[in-house]
């Protein structure tokens, strides 16, 4: 058996499609015996564990010791899990899930530890305000330090995460894969000539001569919003035929785009199983981040979902691996050479398969559940 670890992480769209989704396809796809095991806040704790066994009945929920700064009180119950479970290999997806498991791993509760490095955790701590206790930031270069260098195997979501782990803390094993942020099934059997996506345009009030511009997500400080209208000011009062549709929580920055461009902007709040409707009837999708550390290592899942929806990507200069994924295979553009012109919908959305889809990992995903075979 194999424990899949999540750490403080909630149900959400993401949490859906790159957690439990992974799950799913490790079992059903390479036939192993991977258990999901979550840690969560106490806080809403019921709620929260409700809507993952919902969506994934077997996994096991249990509640975090309260204060992640106190995440080493949580060994003593993963340990009495692991007792009775008897897993091979624990998967810790996050700095503090790894160091749980490699404290198990030192006692010989586990025989190996893959860290699955979903970005630079220090950097983003700091650059964003992820945790501001003291002792956790003083404590998180060390922490981070141990799961990259210590952990058996390594997955990392982009080359160049790799790149910040031989410049950061002196990584020089190739025991690692890169896998992205990959699709979950909504995206990888759309029907990117679904004829939804004309009457969802009718519905919003665009015509077919509009030009939809479109961007997913949140609005959060982290996400750069202060670029992205920069860049779609110019656009907009270029043409009163371009329009843009935010999928996300209505703001006060969105708020003020609506006051200067009226019907030019929309704003809207759809669950996660409507947002590919949305993409497949816009013209091009904004991936528009300031650049740090944080945006320089990432693998935004939006970037996989885009380009499947046949959407070429507008993005800022050194965005992960996509930044130059653009150029090389002409699915979009560079902020500052952005021009309309049509790409085909079929070619993009075959990128996103050939690139994002699951299945293209398999060989990867079956290196890393074979550790201990």
């Amino acid at each position: 058996m194999i424990f899949y670890l999540t750490y403080n992480d909630l149900p959400s769209g993401i949490f859906s499609s790159q957690v439990i989704d992974v799950v799913k396809f490790l079992n059903d796809e390479i036939k192993s015996n991977v258990k999901l095991v979550s840690f969560i806040s106490s806080r809403n704790f019921f709620n929260n564990r409700s809507k993952i066994k919902t969506e994934y009945p077997q996994a096991i929920v249990l509640p975090m010791f309260p204060g992640v700064h106190r995440w080493k009180y949580n060994t003593f119950l993963l340990g009495l899990l692991v007792f009775f479970k008897r897993p091979h290999t624990v998967i810790g997806r996050s700095v503090l899930a790894t160091q749980l498991a490699l404290k198990l791993k030192k006692k010989g509760k586990v025989r190996s530890v893959i860290y699955d490095g979903r970005g630079a955790i220090m950097a983003e701590w700091k650059e964003y305000g992820v945790i501001t206790n003291t002792s956790m930031l003083n404590d998180i270069f060390e922490l981070e330090k141990e799961v990259v260098t210590q952990s058996d195997y390594r997955i990392a979501v982009s080359n160049q995460l790799i790149n910040y782990w031989q410049e950061t803390f002196h990584y020089v094993s190739d025991k690692h894969v890169v896998i992205p942020c990959t699709l979950n099934k909504i995206f990888e059997e759309i029907n990117i000539l679904d004829s939804s996506s004309i009457e969802l345009r009718k519905q919003l009030g665009l015509s077919n001569t509009d030009t939809v511009f479109i961007y997913s997500g949140s609005v959060a400080g982290w996400q750069s919003f202060g670029l992205l209208y920069d860049f779609i000011v110019p656009v907009l009062r270029l043409n009163a035929t371009h329009r843009i549709i935010f999928l996300s929580d209505q703001d006060e920055n969105i708020q003020r785009l609506k006051e200067e461009f009226n019907s030019q902007v929309f704003c809207e709040k759809v669950m996660q199983h409507e947002v590919a409707k949305y993409l497949l009837a816009s013209n091009y999708a904004l991936l528009i981040r300031e650049e740090s550390i944080t945006n320089k290592v990432a693998s935004p899942v939006k970037f996989a979902e885009y380009i499947t929806c046949g959407l070429p990507v507008i993005i800022s200069k050194k965005l992960g691996d996509y930044s130059d994924f653009v150029i090389q295979n002409k699915c979009g553009y560079l902020t500052d050479g952005f021009h309309i012109e049509a790409i085909d919908k079929k070619y993009l959305n075959k990128i996103g398969i050939d690139n994002f889809a699951k299945k293209q990992f398999l060989q990867s995903y079956s290196k890393l559940l074979n550790l201990n075979e």
